[in-house]
């Protein structure tokens, strides 16, 4: 828990993924497409990689738990959060108030 609370708050925007998980790419897409530049942390290429998923399971209270995404350091959700967000109009200026985008 500890790796995913220092990692989390390295960036304004932090999303943890694995490299074969589609939901993971497409939230990845998503960030990238509005300008965010995102840090990408892939579980399956980190030493501890089972362990921060499991703990990113039980802070997202489901399973599997990437994608993950921080924002500002704050755990916003997976996939159906962040989309839910986005087409709500709530996402971008979160970004903003976050630092993640300038206009």
């Amino acid at each position: 828990m500890d790796r995913v609370t220092r990692y989390a708050s390295q960036r304004a925007v932090v999303i943890f993924s694995k490299s074969s998980c589609c939901m993971c790419h497409t939230v990845t897409r998503l960030f990238r497409e509005l300008g965010v530049n995102t840090m990408v942390v892939e579980l399956d290429n980190e030493p501890q990689g089972n362990e921060m998923e499991k703990a990113l399971a039980r802070l997202l209270g489901r399973s599997p738990g990437v994608p993950a995404v921080f924002i500002g350091g704050r755990l916003v959700g997976s996939t159906e959060r962040v989309m839910s967000l986005h087409l709500g109009g709530s996402l971008v200026p979160m970004l903003r108030n976050a630092g993640a985008l300038w206009v």
